[in-house]
């Protein structure tokens, strides 16, 4: 069978560039190995979500006298969040089934190989093979859970994070390796719901190392007051799972100390590796760098009608960053004028509690790229509506280039500041300037005017500070 376009990989990216092709007149098809939706939506981005709601719900009742109402002692029913995170994105997979059918894509159900002549072969659950043409091929096959060589996941004592969202029995101690995004959320998650919570990271900064230092540092203060442990600077040695109780053997980078520390299951959270072998790469002659394929700015490999987006290309590993890139690569095969994805403007998200939210440089890279900057901070504590709603933790920082005013970056930490971000993607996109954003009237009472009170605060006009 010949199709104008075929997308291997059913994920964030690949669902999102088939869609966008049919719109276009293309007849497209779309290979995915087990189900619609990817990893993102069946064992990633959304499940986590729906665990990480059940935690604050939970957290909320505990805490319901400070908003004046009295309730009995909650308990978690931790099958029943499995459950419930379960049938949503059950929910969410049968969205995407709907939305192939809408648009007239061709579903095939199987694992796909790429062979010589624009061919890729697909074998089915049976053990069957078929073969299909095109013009043109999409590699959107993802990503999944990177295994440290002292750290093998084999799924019961030592998990990842998709054993971590279908649990049987909840652990009464963990011990997260990684202090990502994947991590925090997960430790965020079982502590809320008793689970003891220990966090190794190996980088020195604290928890989330990768963010401004003093998103780090505010992050790390929190998860510690809340009883959660965490060890930054530290290294996992190696684990011991010959008992009943796990014991992880750590190092200290500092100073060489070591400590053991005892639990029922160990998750690591060190991060992606991409899904880039066994698919034949390496028989089309389809370069390749450190495991990721190799692409210009419209995604094209090196081989010609060989595309690749998402998680096997050296971009941020995000689902929006697939998305994005799936639609650039099908509208540039489609003839039209694009413009590549500036990947200095990509928001980036942590589901924790408080949430984490940040695009742009850090103040860190701001100084080291040569820039004189002008920062400013407004603590959610004085913030109206963050008191109104028991939520004064964290604050917004915003980061200005001192000559031109150019939005350089911005840093959130606080309640619901995922919604928030995207007003800074969309000022830098347009090259707002700060004072722009300080004359842009916020409403009030709203979380989103902490924004306007932190670019005033870089300029010395905030009010409310």
């Amino acid at each position: 069978m010949n199709f104008d376009l075929i997308v291997i990989g059913s994920g964030p990216g690949g669902y999102v560039a088939a869609i966008r092709a049919a719109q276009l007149g293309m007849n497209v098809a779309i290979i995915e190995k087990e189900s619609l939706g990817g990893i993102c939506l069946n064992w990633g981005c959304i499940p986590t979500k729906a665990l990480l709601k059940s935690a604050q719900v939970f957290n909320y009742i505990k805490h319901a006298e400070d908003y004046g109402i009295k309730v009995a002692e909650p308990t978690s029913d931790f099958p029943s969040i499995i459950k419930r995170s379960r049938g949503v994105a059950d929910g969410m997979s049968k969205g995407v089934n709907f939305l192939m059918k809408k648009n007239k894509v061709n579903v095939i159900m199987g694992t796909a190989t790429l062979a010589r002549g624009k061919k890729v072969v697909v074998t089915d659950a049976e053990g069957k093979k078929k073969e299909y043409t095109s013009d043109h091929i999409i590699i959107a096959t993802g990503g999944r859970a990177k295994e440290l060589p002292n750290l093998p996941i084999d799924g019961k004592k030592i998990i990842g994070y998709r054993e971590a969202m279908s649990l049987p029995t909840q652990p009464k101690r963990m011990v997260v390796v990684g202090a990502g995004a994947i991590g925090v959320e997960f430790a965020y998650f079982y502590h809320s719901i008793g689970t003891e919570v220990t966090i190794v990271e190996f980088m020195d900064q604290g928890l989330l190392p990768r963010e401004d230092a003093d998103i780090s540092k505010e992050l790390t203060k929190i998860y510690t007051k809340a009883g959660i442990t965490t060890k930054a600077g530290w290294a996992v040695e190696k684990v011991d799972t010959s008992g009943d109780v796990l014991k992880v053997h750590v190092k200290a980078k500092k100073d060489g100390k070591e400590e053991v520390i005892e639990c029922d299951v160990v998750l690591s959270a060190a991060g992606v590796s991409p899904n880039t072998e066994n698919i034949g790469l390496e028989l089309l002659g389809i370069e390749t760098e450190r495991g990721m394929i190799k692409v210009d700015k419209y995604y094209r490999t090196n081989v010609s009608g060989i595309y690749a987006i998402g998680d096997v290309i050296p971009t941020q590993a995000l689902a929006h960053v697939a998305s994005a890139e799936g639609i650039t690569c099908v509208e540039n095969i489609k003839g039209m004028h694009v413009e590549p994805i500036n990947y200095d403007n990509i928001p980036s998200c942590t589901y924790c509690w408080p949430e984490v939210a940040s695009v742009g440089y850090t103040e860190a890279a701001a100084k080291e790229a040569g820039y004189e900057i002008k920062v400013g901070k407004f603590p959610f504590s004085a913030s109206g509506k963050a008191s109104a709603a028991g939520s004064k933790e964290g604050f917004v920082k915003v980061i200005f280039d001192a000559k031109y005013g150019e939005f350089l970056g911005a840093h959130f930490i606080g309640a619901n500041v995922t919604e928030m971000i995207a007003e800074v993607v969309v000022a830098k996109k347009l090259e707002t300037t700060g004072h722009e954003i300080i004359k842009s009237i916020h409403p009030h009472p709203t979380m989103s005017e902490a924004i306007m009170e932190a670019a005033a605060a870089a300029y010395d006009e905030c009010i409310h500070l």
